[in-house]
């Protein structure tokens, strides 16, 4: 079967991560739909503008535009919102305290920080900060979703950076039960549907909900009513990154 040959050429002009974050498998499949036109070359985001306008001249096509996921965690229930009903000891991962009681917070749907996604990261673009919550480095993320497939509470999400208004909560809870629970919980006060534009947001099943088809509608006000900071506006990381390597800056 003909195989056309500026496949492997492109592929090779590629990063050779295989990270799966342009959301085909690998770099070989991504150049497979670039050059079959059903993909974009700034598509992958991997690689610089130089390498891209590269990639776009070979092929003589438009270089496109970038439109850059990274892993966005949710929830904001760190250890000084979250209380402990239970001391959890076992084995420090959130896998095993997850199937023992849900792990021991006051709240069963949040983030145990026990640090499974920072082991899972192969490209070191994850750390825990002194709240223990883990704290996404965008300048490392990939998107590959490894971080999504090992969360045993489903908290990770892939998630356009364009995308800044984020419901830091899944807890299904309403009210002060949620708060209860977490001082951090979306308690569907309302708040923020009525500050955001027209439909972007609505309350389903206890939680604030975004139509993110709505996004370039979004601003800031949004999130500035929120008596929990369930709903946050993200410019760049998450979270404060307050436990870091040395080596690393702190944005």
């Amino acid at each position: 079967m003909w195989v056309d040959p500026r496949i492997e050429t492109v592929t090779g002009m590629l990063p050779g991560s295989n990270c799966g974050a342009c959301g085909f498998a690998g770099c070989a499949a991504f150049a497979d739909r670039v050059v079959a036109g059903r993909a974009q070359p700034a598509g992958c985001t991997q690689v610089s503008g130089d390498a891209v306008q590269e990639i776009a001249a070979f092929l003589g096509v438009a270089a496109g535009e970038a439109n850059r996921r990274v892993a966005r965690l949710l929830c904001g229930g760190g250890r000084s919102a979250a209380r402990a009903r239970a001391e959890y000891r076992g084995l420090a991962t959130c896998a095993a305290a997850a199937a023992v009681a849900t792990g021991g917070k006051s709240c069963p749907w949040g983030c145990l920080g026990l640090a499974d996604c920072v082991l899972a990261c192969d490209y070191d673009a994850i750390v825990m900060n002194d709240d223990a919550l883990p704290v996404v480095l965008l300048e490392r993320c990939t998107a590959c979703g490894d971080c999504v497939e090992v969360c045993p509470k489903d908290l990770f999400v892939l998630m356009p950076v364009a995308e800044k208004l984020i419901v830091q909560c899944v807890n299904p809870i309403e009210g002060d039960r949620a708060e209860a629970m977490c001082s951090a919980a979306c308690t569907a006060c309302g708040k923020c549907v009525v500050d955001a534009a027209p439909g972007l947001i609505s309350l389903a099943s206890g939680l604030a909900v975004i139509d993110y088809e709505m996004n370039p509608f979004a601003a800031p006000e949004a999130a500035a009513r929120c008596p929990t900071g369930a709903i946050a506006w993200v410019e760049g990381r998450q979270f404060a990154a307050r436990t870091v390597p040395a080596q690393m800056e702190v944005a």
